[in-house]
């Protein structure tokens, strides 16, 4: 299959066929970074050719007749795009969820809700607004920052601490005092506000939006303890964490295929060596190169053994030793790290011609900066993963999967 042969949307895939598909989307979505950037949100054309190509789908079960892909092939999805535009990758990841979030929602009114595999999603986790519980659901008001891709999705998942009769509403099986879930609404009810002017993952459409009394029923909500199909891999509390580190390597792999491509023909006007025959180019490609093929290795290898543990339908995260348990989350935060430090030791290499905005690598090196900023790369995961194996209390207990047991 070719990228001018995109796949019908609603044509059963493989997860073979949806990597291939990413990867030959790779080149266009290259040749349309500097347009995604400008637009600061994906082109509508754009979002058709990845729906087209199945990427949206790939978190749905075989029972949706949808491809059921592993993490770690949802993974080689997210890098292959993010290797083309990590602004795309970042959306795709968001996107792709919709899938995920199926097996945590009541599921004769999820096939209601998502009536075709090829719907995505945007949204924002952390509980940013309100939900009163009203007669068969909620009232949900607030103000969510960074959501990713939300003008151009079908529904928005939102987070927020849950309330009853004006007070904070406790779980009754009292795991919980305060009880926060996600809510999904249709895009529609949402106001997107334009002010995502920032300098790296510019066409993410990373905006803020607003949603105003809007009511949801009982069954569009979902917290991730409580799975609605049988156990397995993709129905864990952690699932939607899985793939983000696919961003951070796919743009690293492509600066240091840029740079390779570009140190083999050029040479230096002061010297007149070519750039293949300077040790300086050669350690520092090297030593990106390996810093490069650590991480990714140490990204798939807990991924792995997270998957080969759950995969039986009977083990769950709770299984793994307490190594294996952080092993993802700071596998993901080191890919991120990662890849900011490989794009500045390039652009510093290269110098001068980085900092114009029509440069790639300066490109790059303005997304993977902003990437960078996101929880998942921050102090608060490896705060996370030390409380954990020493018996502490973790700050953001959802990176480890970790769900509340009742009382």
């Amino acid at each position: 299959m070719t990228v001018t042969e995109p796949a019908r949307v609603g044509t059963p895939m493989t997860g073979a066929e949806i990597i291939a598909n990413a990867r030959a989307l790779a080149p266009i979505l290259r040749k349309r970074s500097a347009e995604i950037e400008k637009n600061r949100r994906l082109p509508a054309d754009v979002v058709q050719m990845l729906r087209d190509a199945g990427v949206f789908r790939m978190g749905f079960s075989r029972a949706w007749g949808g491809p059921e892909m592993t993490s770690m092939e949802q993974t080689e999805v997210i890098e292959a795009l993010s290797y083309g535009d990590p602004s795309v990758g970042w959306c795709v990841k968001l996107g792709s969820d919709i899938g995920l979030h199926a097996n945590f929602l009541d599921q004769d009114e999820a096939r209601r809700m998502f009536p075709s595999i090829d719907m995505h999603t945007a949204g924002v986790l952390l509980p940013a607004g309100r939900a009163d519980r009203v007669p068969g659901g909620y009232r949900l008001s607030g103000r969510w920052a960074f959501g990713s891709g939300s003008t151009h999705v079908d529904w928005v998942a939102s987070g927020a601490f849950v309330y009853e009769n004006g007070e904070p509403y406790a779980s009754p099986d009292g795991s919980n005092p305060h009880e926060s879930r996600l809510f999904m609404v249709p895009r529609e009810q949402i106001q997107s506000i334009d002010n995502w002017h920032t300098i790296g993952l510019c066409g993410s459409g990373s905006c803020d939006y607003t949603i105003t009394d809007v009511f949801v029923p009982e069954n569009h909500s979902l917290t991730f303890d409580n799975p609605k199909v049988p156990n397995g891999p993709l129905v864990q509390p952690d699932v939607i964490q899985r793939s983000m580190p696919g961003i951070p390597l796919g743009a690293a792999r492509a600066a240091l295929d840029h740079v390779r491509e570009v140190a083999r023909t050029r040479v230096d006007r002061m010297s007149g060596t070519p750039w293949r025959d300077l040790e300086k180019v050669q350690i520092t490609l090297a030593e990106c190169e390996a810093d490069y093929v650590t991480a990714r290795a140490g990204v798939y290898q807990a991924m792995q053994r997270q998957w080969d543990v759950t995969a039986d339908g009977v083990g769950t995260l709770d299984d793994l030793t307490p190594d294996e348990r952080i092993a993802p989350a700071l596998t993901c935060w080191q890919a991120f790290r990662m890849a900011r430090s490989v794009l500045q030791r390039l652009c510093d290499l290269f110098g001068t011609a980085t900092i114009y905005s029509d440069d790639q690598l300066g490109r790059w090196l303005r997304d993977v900066m902003t990437m960078g900023q996101h929880l998942t790369a921050k102090d608060r995961a490896t705060q996370t993963a030390g409380a954990y194996v020493l018996g502490g209390r973790p700050s953001v207990r959802f990176m480890l999967g970790i769900v509340d047991k009742p009382k």
